[in-house]
């Protein structure tokens, strides 16, 4: 599928790199100020980097302030219960990471059987790569005060307008994905949103800022944007992420 015709990709592209060059250029004292809070505060380096996936599964570095801990990957494995992704499992005792799963065994017929709950392995398996899918942790104590100021304001997404320069990303369309999150969507229709470039802001991120978004709510405006994006519809994205930005809620 082509994401929209060519007259409206090229100038999308002239409009991201005119406007992030110009935000670089004016906002680099309030960058160089930040950069320096993130260092006095905690060890570390100044930017997180991971790779994501973005339009057509492009694979690229994307650029954050560091917000956490230098050990936070270490940790999240001991606060996976606290996953506001994480959907209610088919037996209570499925809901916290941490916990055991009771003794299950299979039937002649693939059917998963446990205390309490009985289906088909393929479904167990579906809700098992949906509820590790999307990470989201309220309150997560991995998180610097530093860190909780600049992503309740959302001034630890500014180094992205480098993603943006480079070409790897866009100022609105689809949030880039974590390889591991990237690889658990594999229908037909969920690899749709990979049809629109990954962009800073998106139709998600205006609709549900703030709030514990449902996976198929999430993929759902995702792939509604990769379908319908046009310039009315990012100039209002745009105009919405300020007021989404300042938030009450951490995340």
């Amino acid at each position: 599928m082509e994401f929209k015709d060519q007259l409206y990709r090229a100038s999308k592209r002239g409009f991201d790199v005119l406007v992030s060059s110009f935000l670089l250029l004016m906002l680099s004292p309030l960058l160089l100020l930040i950069a320096l809070l993130v260092v006095l505060e905690s060890k570390g380096p100044v930017f997180y980097t991971s790779l994501r996936a973005g339009k057509n599964f492009q694979v690229f570095p994307f650029f954050k302030f560091r917000t956490m801990c230098a050990d936070a990957e270490q940790r999240l494995g001991k606060l996976m219960h606290l996953n506001q992704y994480t959907k209610e499992g088919i037996h209570p005792d499925r809901t916290a990471a941490t916990k055991e799963y009771p003794k299950e065994i299979y039937d002649e017929e693939d059917i998963l059987i446990g205390d309490g709950f009985a289906l088909s392995e393929e479904d167990y398996r579906k809700q098992e790569a949906e509820k590790s899918s999307f990470v989201k942790i309220k309150k997560d104590p991995r998180v610097t005060r530093v860190g909780a100021f600049l992503r309740k304001t959302s001034l630890d997404e500014l180094p992205q307008l480098l993603n943006v320069l480079r070409g790897e990303m866009s100022l609105v369309g689809n949030r880039p994905l974590p390889l591991y999150e990237a690889e658990q969507l594999t229908t037909d229709e969920a690899i749709e949103r990979f049809y629109a470039p990954a962009g800073i802001t998106g139709l998600w991120q205006v609709t549900d800022r703030g709030k514990a978004v449902s996976i198929e709510n999430r993929n759902h405006l995702d792939i509604k944007y990769a379908h319908e994006a046009s310039w009315w519809m990012d100039l209002i994205i745009l105009f919405k992420t300020p007021l989404a930005a300042i938030q009450r809620e951490q995340v």
